[in-house]
């Protein structure tokens, strides 16, 4: 028997029966191409044997007790913690200061901004080559070097130099696309906040410090969850770059799952790497929004 069609209207009418026939489509798309991967990977960090006609077995917690035991993937995940940290904090304090440089009525300001927005529009694929070019033992950086009298630097074969090389095209690459969040957020700002603390005597440090980082609170979350989510997941500068050498002192641990899935072919382990890597991001994003979050 079919519905009347008064029924019908009546049914859509409901609020809850319109949101899930508005949420369905977005729904499913989200299962598709997030819970389902992302359940199918932990499913495969318990398994073992290659997606070949002997298929993959059950192997437990087999692959996590080999990563612990693994010395090569705690100097992963010490390389990755650097990595992280270093191009963290400087992606968010230069932008920042640029941002506030930027938001005033300076000369040139319009070219200023998209000069410094370039970067973020580069692959990083060619990001990685240019830095690569630059600090080359005959590059620019070391004839510069030379040219000033200090002995050259092979940069990118030193296992205490290449992450550095690769933290600096990191924040540079990141630079931009920070800059413009930040004066979007700037902008939001009141003036007449601005124009009442001059009136009580406040100085630019004051202004800054009680007016400006208050009211960048949210876009301060968003950058520094953004910008954590993009070192934590590098793979092109190292792939490009350094390759994880020399002596595993780049390898950071989205490249080590690359080598272990795609060259070793150990799919399981792989994907055990690939759950602490998302156990991370998860407790980073945490702790910057207990941070920098409301109570």
């Amino acid at each position: 028997m079919k519905t009347p069609p008064s029924s019908r209207m009546e049914l859509l009418d409901n609020d809850t029966v319109a949101a899930w026939v508005f949420l369905t489509p977005a729904l499913i798309l989200l299962t598709l191409f997030i819970i389902w991967p992302i359940a199918y990977l932990f499913y495969l960090s318990f398994t073992a044997g290659s997606f070949t006609s002997k298929g993959t077995y059950w192997v437990g917690l087999k692959n996590y007790w080999r990563l612990l035991l693994n010395p090569d993937f705690w100097q992963v995940i010490g390389n990755t913690l650097y990595f992280t940290l270093a191009t963290l904090i400087p992606s968010l304090v230069i932008p920042l200061g640029l941002a506030v440089l930027l938001n005033r009525s300076i000369a040139l300001r319009g070219i200023l901004r998209s000069a410094y927005f370039l970067p973020s529009i580069i692959s990083l694929v060619a990001a990685g080559l240019g830095f690569r070019w630059l600090f080359q033992n005959t590059g620019p950086v070391n004839a510069f070097l030379d040219f000033l009298g200090i002995p050259v630097i092979p940069w990118l074969g030193d296992a205490f130099w290449a992450m550095p090389v690769l933290i600096v095209m990191s924040i540079w690459k990141q630079l931009g696309f920070n800059m413009v969040v930040f004066l979007a957020g700037l902008q939001a700002i009141p003036p007449s906040r601005y124009e009442a603390a001059d009136l009580d005597g406040a100085n630019a440090w004051q202004q800054f410090w009680y007016i400006t980082l208050p009211g960048l609170r949210p876009t301060v979350i968003f950058a520094t969850i953004t910008t954590a989510i993009f070192t934590l997941r590098s793979f092109e500068q190292v792939y490009v770059m350094t390759g994880g050498g020399p002596l595993n002192s780049t390898n950071l641990l989205v490249y080590y799952i690359y080598q272990e899935a795609f060259a070793q072919f150990d799919f399981g382990y792989a994907a055990a790497g690939a759950t602490v890597l998302l156990a991370m991001t998860l407790v980073l994003v945490y702790l910057q929004l207990r941070t920098w979050g409301e109570e």
